[in-house]
Parts: C-alpha cells; structure tokens; sequence
C-alpha cells in the first residue's frame, strides 16, 4: 500500500501565497507522474498541475502562471507553490501519485485533501 500526507493548505487573503506539500510512503518502486487536483464545492475535480518523473509540467488553464509544481524524488515529495490567490482558487487540494510497485504493477493513489481558503 502506499499512503500520501498532505500538508500547507489553510486561510489566506486574496493575493496572499500558501505552499502544499505532500509525501509518499509505503510500497513504492518508482513514482511517475506526481500531481495536484483541486475540487470546489458542487463542482468536479480538475487537474491544477502534474509533474512527471523526468520534470515535464503541464498547468490547468486556471492557473495562468500563478502555481508552480515541484518534485523532490529523494524524498518522495512534491510541492505546490501558489501566489496571488484568489477567493476562485478555494477548494480542497488532493495530491496524486502514479506508482510503480517491485513487480511492475502501476497505480494511482489519492491523498486525503487539505483545505485551501482564499478570503476577499
């Protein structure tokens, strides 16, 4: 099995920065794409940004050069650095990991979410 911990979401002002974290742990072989999704209330999850394993990103439209995506493989982490946010952005923030188990089995987990909050 394999368990994701997320952390850094909370209550910001419009414009204000927050920085997600969220670590990997458990049976892990090798980490492909590492990623971060966003859902608000009453509306469908979408992908903020996604990182792969060889430092490739891709961003949701939303975004517009506000979030970067980042990934420590020694520690199993990623990260998402968001600046000038705004109260559209609130939604809980749920990391994704595609894993590679030692007999070549790939999967897809989900962190449990962290709850990001943008006041005006």
């Amino acid at each position: 099995q394999v368990q994701l911990v997320e952390s850094g979401g909370g209550l910001v002002q419009t414009g204000g920065s927050l920085r997600l974290s969220c670590v990997a742990s458990g049976a892990i072989f090798r980490i492909s794409t590492m990623a971060w999704y966003s859902q608000a209330p009453g509306k469908q999850r979408e992908l903020v940004a996604q990182v792969t394993s060889d430092g490739r990103t891709k961003y949701g439209d939303f975004v517009k050069g506000r979030f970067t995506i980042s990934r420590e493989n020694a520690k199993k982490t990623v990260y998402l650095q968001m600046n000038s946010l705004e109260p559209e952005d609130t939604a809980i923030f749920f990391c994704n990991v595609r894993v590679m188990n030692i007999i070549g089995q790939t999967n897809e987990y989900w962190g449990q979410g962290t709850q990001v909050t943008v006041s005006s």
